[in-house]
């Protein structure tokens, strides 16, 4: 007789107690059983013959399949060794709790218990994750039969979960509860435990760049004072995986080839409430780009034509970004000139003693491959086109292995997709390849709610929708309304970043605003339409046409106590003029260092724009505004210098004159430490009660430079504070297309004179966004200027 069972019924920790039967027979046991069974019917005879299979037990499974599960054939011999697999395969169909062969002279006696059915399944003691989340963890299923085994494979899955959102110490435990008609309840028990937190994030081995430097390029944060908002600072394991890569990466993008990080250590508590972090790195020494060389195996690639296309050179910090752009700047000249299947491969020669790599990038014929076709699947919203737009190469195009990864990184990009896998595959016929294309697809729209304060527009609220993916179209539809306590407005913008099919992108912008400024003593309305055009000229430059219809108006809030004008007489005549209309085109040209990532630590940012109204509308006027910035890390990172100088010209060229409204008007935005308007030519008349009014106008012409230096305080990284000094420089100056004479002679400031402005900044990086507070005093002024020595916005990133 053999025979064999799962024993136990109810759970504890993680393995099933009492209630829940297991296999638990090993081989070496089972042999044993057979040894002391079947040993008189071996000592008689070494076979057993069948002519008869009698099954018992079963409710639900055939006995025909029953019998199938053995593999013997009646009237045919079988050794204990063939019953012996016969028991075995029977108890692996995993349906029965215990099975029991036992056999009578010709007859086998096969006797089974099956495992009971699952009546329901429920989940206690969660509240982070939600039944029906759980529910697609798990492989048991209502209505199918229950496998302990299965159900402690659940217990596991549902426990990783937990442990990928920092709860290590939580427990899953799976009980069953005893029905009618062999049936059961499934119940997971769960402890959640508390999240573990990384007290403290530290590095061994690191010389050149500080642990505070090191920390701010890990995913992992240390728990801090806004630990309820920020979640980075739970220790999670996949997430330490993807920090020793960004660390990697940060070294070898600044020249350390040699980069080691050799371990991530996390030592939690006794308390298993927190952890400390420890990452060992050898960082090794720092390599420079040598020699620089194009060497062509292709007779019709000229060596010296493509060794122009280069922009790396020698000196320079080695980065293997770098070396990828030069790549793929050498492939796409080789596409320019036609110039098939053409692949650069960088030789690279290591020279210990003066710390550099000489690159030879070496122009090689690939092979003759062509792309057969593009299949995407998994794309239930999105269309086709939006994905094959990411693509530089069409069906029949010669198969360039960089330009798919690039097309695949562009898809992931676009933000529409959970996962976006691109695989290349053999095609029909030799030569040819297919590019597939696997997407999931996630929710692209939004609605948000927030608050924001300024020291100039006072506390407001926002509220945005938006749609990024448009009817699956790749369109950005958004609506947003906000308003602060000076000011209202309400916008409606469209974008199409592929009109036509091509890299062209359009963009339609509707709007209202109302403001009631403090600053000003009038209010304004104004309505707008914008569409513009936005291309490539160059890998690191782009161009925006646009045009801009809007129509605005200067509102009067009427008389003071005493019955005088709230405004003086210049900005009364403005007001008058009502509400004005203009039809402007215009251009803005950028070029930005930062899009090719040749230096991670420096950049810097050009815009030259302008605009001219005179197409129809009321105004006629040519404004033209550059701005230059540079930015520069120094002092192994650790410090960040930043300049930015910009001007504007205004000229009024139509009939009439022209308000404060389209003059410029400088905000602490562009000169810190004035109020908005606070410098510049003001409107100083007698009001009419023993005093001059003081109403800023605008210029016609202004510059501006700003100085930034952003440090640490050396306080614990978590509060998230940096230090700031600057030094800013302005000038706003010129009305020469104003009503002058409304204002009798009054005007000051016109001439214009340069301000100088010194201050203190504290940087605060927290949960609702970076916050900037400035401290500032003017060094140098006129009487007239109205000051502004506090300031809070949000910290602008260049």
């Amino acid at each position: 007789m053999v025979r064999g069972k799962h024993t136990g019924t109810s759970c504890g920790g993680r393995k099933l107690g009492a209630h829940i039967l297991y296999r638990n027979v090993s081989a070496a046991a089972l042999a044993i059983a057979l040894g002391f069974v079947l040993t008189p019917e071996v000592a008689v005879a070494q076979s057993y013959s069948f002519t008869n299979v009698q099954v018992e037990g079963n409710q639900r499974i055939q006995t025909s399949t029953i019998v199938a599960y053995t593999g013997i054939e009646r009237g045919k011999s079988v050794s204990a060794g063939q019953l012996n697999d016969a028991y075995q395969r029977i108890l692996d169909s995993g349906v029965f709790e215990t099975v029991e062969i036992v056999p009578q002279g010709n007859t086998l006696v096969i006797k089974v218990t099956e495992f009971p059915t699952i009546n329901k399944i429920s989940f206690e003691g969660n509240r982070r994750i939600k039944d029906d989340a759980m529910l697609a963890l798990i492989e048991s299923a209502p209505r199918r039969v229950f496998n302990p085994t299965v159900a402690e494979r659940d217990a596991s899955n549902l426990a990783e979960a937990y442990g990928a959102q920092g709860r290590l110490a939580s427990t899953v435990t799976p009980r069953i509860i005893r029905r009618s008609d062999n049936r059961v309840d499934l119940v997971f028990e769960i402890s959640e435990g508390d999240t573990i937190e990384v007290e403290r994030v530290s590095f061994v081995g690191n010389r050149v760049y500080s642990d505070r430097r090191l920390r701010r390029v890990l995913e992992t944060k240390q728990a801090g004072l806004l630990r309820t908002f920020i979640r980075a600072d739970t220790l999670i394991e996949d997430r330490l995986e993807f920090d020793k890569q960004v660390l990697r990466d940060f070294y070898l993008s600044r020249g350390y080839v040699d980069v080691r990080i050799n371990s991530t250590n996390a030592e939690v508590t006794e308390e298993r409430d927190a952890a400390f972090l420890v990452v060992d790195i050898t960082e090794g020494q720092q390599f420079e780009f040598g020699e620089i060389s194009v060497t062509s195996e292709m007779s019709e690639a000229d060596a010296d034509e493509f060794r122009k296309v280069l922009k790396v050179r020698p000196g320079v910090t080695y980065s293997p970004s770098v070396v990828e752009n030069a790549i793929r700047r050498l492939e796409t000249f080789a596409i320019r000139k036609g110039i098939d299947f053409l692949r650069v491969e960088p030789r690279i020669s290591r020279n210990d003693r003066d710390l550099t790599l000489d690159v030879d990038f070496v122009l090689t014929r690939g092979p003759r491959v062509f792309v057969e076709r593009i299949d995407i699947e998994g794309n239930t919203t999105t269309l086709d086109r939006v994905i094959r737009q990411q693509f530089r190469t069409v069906e029949g195009d010669p198969f360039n292995p960089r330009e798919i990864r690039e097309s695949a990184e562009r898809i992931r990009a676009l933000g529409f997709f959970e996962t976006a896998e691109v695989d290349v595959r053999e095609g029909g016929s030799a030569g040819e390849v297919v590019v597939d294309v696997d997407v999931e697809e996630k929710p692209t729209g939004s609605l948000s709610l927030g608050g924001a304060y300024s020291v100039n527009d006072g506390f407001g609220i926002s509220l945005g929708l938006s749609e990024n993916n448009f009817l699956g179209r790749g369109q950005r539809l958004s609506f947003n309304i906000s308003t602060a306590q000076d000011k209202e407005e309400y916008t409606l913008g469209f974008t199409e970043p592929y009109l036509l099919g091509r890299d062209l992108r359009f963009d339609l912008d509707l709007g209202f605003s109302e403001t009631d400024s403090s600053f000003a003593l009038y209010d304004t309305k104004r309505a707008f339409f914008s569409p513009a055009l936005t291309f490539q000229t160059s890998e690191n430059s782009n161009l925006q046409v646009r045009y801009t219809w809007d129509e605005d108006e200067m509102i009067s809030r009427g008389d003071d106590s005493s019955g005088f004008p709230l405004a003086g007489p210049l900005v009364r005549s403005e007001i008058n003029q009502g509400a004005i209309n203009a039809s402007t085109i215009g251009f803005t040209y950028t070029v930005d260092s930062r899009l090719n990532g040749l230096d991670p630590n420096s950049g810097y940012l050009i815009q030259v724009g302008a605009d001219y109204a005179g197409l129809g509308g009321d105004s006629e006027y040519l404004r033209s505004t550059a701005k230059f910035i540079a930015q520069r890390r120094v002092f192994n990172e650790e410090v960040t210098l930043r300049a930015t100088i910009e001007a504007g010209a205004f000229s009024w060229q139509g009939d009439g004159f022209s308000r404060s409204i389209d003059r410029f008007v400088l905000s602490p935005s562009i000169l810190r430490g004035f109020e908005p308007g606070g410098i510049g030519p003001r409107d100083q008349s007698p009001n009419g009660s023993g005093g001059n009014y003081n109403d800023f106008l605008g210029g016609n012409y202004y510059a501006a430079a700003r100085f930034d230096a952003e440090f640490p305080l050396g306080l614990p990284e978590e509060i998230g504070l940096r230090g700031g000094l600057f030094y800013d420089v302005g000038n706003l100056w010129g009305l020469n297309n104003a009503d002058t004479g409304a204002a009798g002679g009054n005007i000051v400031g016109r001439g214009g004179s340069y301000r100088h402005v010194v201050g203190f900044s504290l940087l605060w990086t927290t949960g609702f966004g970076p916050l900037r507070f400035n401290f500032s005093k003017a060094l140098k002024k006129e009487d007239f200027d109205q000051e502004q020595s506090f300031d809070l916005t949000l910290q602008a990133r260049f």
